[in-house]
C-alpha cells in the first residue's frame, strides 16, 4: 500500500534530574557537594532514507518518543544522555507543523532535521558551588521533552511524470518500459496510487512516475486532483499522454487543452516545465490522424512497442536539457522563530506565566529549601518576570502560576526585590 500523506505525533525525551549529594570530610561538617547532573533527553530527528519508499509505517504507528536522560548520582556521576530518535522518511518528504507551516523539505538521502529538542537535564548541587554558596543543597529537576504533531507529505522524486486522463495508457506504458508492475485494466481509475519505473535509455537511467489519471477540475480538488497533481511537482519533464479511443467525446486537442489548464491552475511554475506529447494506442483506427492534430506528438503503442523507443529518447533528451539548465535541486530546513522566554496572561484570578525561561527559573527539586527559593527569585527577577507582572497589574497576594507551581505575589519595599 502506497501512503503519501500522514500524521505523526512525536515527543522528545525528558531530561534526567540532578541530585544533591555530599562527601563528609574531617573538619568540613557541611561536606563537599558531589551531586551529578541529569542527562539531556534525546532529540527527535527526521532523516531522508532512500531505503524507504512510502509513509505507510507512520500511518500504522503514528506515535513515537525519544529516549529520556538518566538521573545524576553522587560522586559527580552525571546521568547518560537519552537516545535520539531518528525517523526515516522517503526522499521527497515535506514536513509541516500543527499550524500547517513548512518545517523542512528533505530531498537528498541523508538530509535531516531536528524537529523536537530533548529536555535539558537538571544540574546537581556540585554545579551550584560558588564563593557565596560553598555547600549548596539545591538541585534541579529535568525538563520535559517537547511534544507536537506533524504532517508528512511525500512528493515523488521522478525525472518525468506521465500525465493523462484515466485509461489513457499510462500504466501500460510504464509497465512496458520498466520493471514497474501497476494494476492495468480497461476501465477508468485503474491506478489509484503513483508508480515509479526506472527506464534504461542507452547509457543512462531515468525515473518515470505514473500519475493516476486526472479529470477536469482536478486543480480545484475534484476527484483526487490535489492528491495526484502534487506528485508532478518535482518532475523535470511532463509526458502528456492522449487517448484516441475517446476522440468522439473528447478529441485529443481538447484533452491536451484540459490537461494543460489543470496543470496551469494547480501551479503556474509546473505548467512551464518541458513537455512531450504522445498519442497512445496507435493500433486503434483513427490514432494516426489524431496524432497529426497535435504538432510534434509521438504516436505510440505500449502493447506492440511501436514508437516507444523514439518517445523514450525524446524524454531523456528533455531531462538532460532540464538538468543542465536548472541549479542543483536542494532540500531545505526552515529555522522556526525562537519562542519568547516567557509571557504573562491573566486567567481568572490567577496570573499565568508561560515560557521555557520561566519554567527553567523554578525547576528546582525542592523550592521549600531557602537556597532554592532565593535562587528562583533571583532568576525570575533577572528574566524580567517580576517587572512584567507589576506592569500587567498584579497586586499583593495574587496567585502566580508557573507550570505546575503556584506562588503568592508579594510587593516588597523599593529597596527589596519583588517576589
Amino acid at each position: 500500500m502506497f501512503v503519501d500523506r500522514t500524521q505523526v505525533h512525536a515527543r522528545a525525551g525528558n531530561g534526567g534530574a540532578g541530585v544533591a549529594a555530599f562527601v563528609r570530610a574531617k573538619g568540613k561538617p557541611q561536606g563537599k557537594p558531589t551531586g551529578g547532573n541529569g542527562g539531556d533527553g534525546g532529540d527527535v530527528i527526521f532523516c531522508a532514507d532512500e531505503g524507504v519508499s512510502t509513509l505507510l509505517a507512520y500511518r500504522r504507528h503514528p506515535h513515537h518518543k525519544a529516549g529520556s536522560g538518566a538521573h545524576g548520582t553522587g560522586d559527580h556521576q552525571h546521568g547518560r544522555t537519552g537516545e535520539d530518535l531518528v525517523l526515516p522518511v522517503p526522499p521527497g518528504t515535506t514536513i509541516y507543523d500543527e499550524s500547517g507551516r513548512t518545517i523542512a523539505d528533505l530531498v537528498e538521502p541523508g538530509q535531516q532535521v531536528v524537529i523536537l529538542k530533548g529536555g535539558r537535564g537538571g544540574r546537581g548541587n556540585a554545579a551550584f558551588v560558588s564563593p557565596r554558596r560553598r555547600a549548596p543543597s539545591i538541585c534541579e529537576q529535568g525538563e520535559y521533552g517537547a511534544e507536537e504533531s506533524f504532517t508528512l507529505e511525500l512528493k515523488l522524486m521522478a525525472d518525468a511524470a506521465l500525465v493523462g486522463f484515466p485509461n489513457a495508457g499510462k500504466s501500460t506504458f510504464i509497465a512496458s518500459v520498466s520493471a514497474a508492475r501497476p494494476k492495468i485494466a480497461d476501465y477508468p481509475f485503474t491506478t489509484l496510487e503513483p508508480n515509479l519505473g526506472v527506464v534504461a535509455v542507452d547509457e543512462r537511467e531515468i525515473v518515470i512516475a505514473d500519475i493516476p489519471g486526472l479529470i477536469e477540475g482536478a486543480a480545484e480538488g475534484k476527484g483526487l486532483g490535489h492528491e495526484f497533481l502534487r506528485h508532478t511537482e518535482r518532475a523535470q519533464v511532463l509526458v502528456i499522454l492522449l487517448d484516441p479511443a475517446i476522440t468522439a467525446t473528447q478529441p485529443v486537442e481538447v484533452q491536451r487543452d484540459v490537461l494543460l489548464r489543470e496543470l496551469r491552475e494547480f501551479s503556474s511554475e509546473l505548467a512551464q516545465r518541458p513537455k512531450v506529447f504522445a498519442v497512445t494506442k496507435s493500433d486503434l483506427p483513427g490514432a494516426e490522424s489524431a496524432a497529426e492534430a497535435i504538432p510534434g506528438a509521438h504516436l505510440i503503442s505500449a502493447l506492440t512497442g511501436d514508437g516507444v523507443k523514439g518517445l523514450l529518447y525524446a524524454i531523456a533528451g528533455l531531462v538532460d536539457q532540464a538538468e543542465r539548465a536548472r541549479p542543483e535541486r536542494e532540500g531545505y530546513v526552515l529555522h522556526r522563530p525562537v519562542r519568547p522566554q516567557f509571557s504573562v496572561e491573566r486567567s481568572g484570578d490567577v496570573w499565568v506565566v508561560e515560557g521555557i525561561g520561566a519554567q527553567r527559573a523554578v525547576r528546582f527539586s525542592d523550592l521549600t529549601d531557602p537556597q532554592a527559593a532565593d535562587m528562583a527569585a533571583e532568576r525570575l527577577e533577572r528574566l524580567g518576570v517580576e517587572a512584567a507582572l507589576a506592569a500587567a497589574g498584579a497586586d499583593e497576594g495574587d496567585t502566580v502560576r508557573i507550570g505546575d507551581l503556584e506562588f503568592e505575589y508579594l510587593m516588597l519595599d523599593d529597596d527589596e526585590d519583588e517576589q
